[in-house]
C-alpha cells in the first residue's frame, strides 16, 4: 500500500468516526471536497500545513495519519506550568 492510500484510508476513518462529512473537512482546510476525496482515495497527498490543521482539527498525533504508528494518540502540547 502506497503513502497516500494509508494516509487516505486513516483520514477518511478518522473523519467518519467524529462523524463528519467531506464538507465539514474541506470547509475547515479551505479546500474543496473533490480535494478530500481525492486524499481520502490516495490520488492527492497533502502540504505539511494542511496536515498539522488536520491534526489540530482532529486532536491527533501526525505519527498515526502517517502510518508511522498504529496507535491514536492525542496531541501533546507542551505548555510550562506557571509556578509561582
Amino acid at each position: 500500500m502506497s503513502f497516500n492510500q494509508e494516509f487516505g484510508q486513516r483520514l477518511f476513518a478518522l473523519r467518519k468516526a467524529n462523524k463528519h462529512v467531506q464538507k465539514d473537512l474541506a470547509e475547515m482546510l479551505g479546500v474543496s471536497m473533490a480535494h478530500i476525496s481525492d486524499m481520502e482515495n490516495g490520488r492527492r497527498a497533502t502540504t505539511l500545513e494542511k496536515l498539522a490543521q488536520i491534526c489540530v482539527f482532529y486532536n491527533i498525533s501526525a505519527d498515526y495519519l502517517l502510518g508511522l504508528t498504529d496507535n491514536l494518540r492525542p496531541l501533546v502540547h507542551n505548555q510550562k506550568e506557571d509556578v509561582s
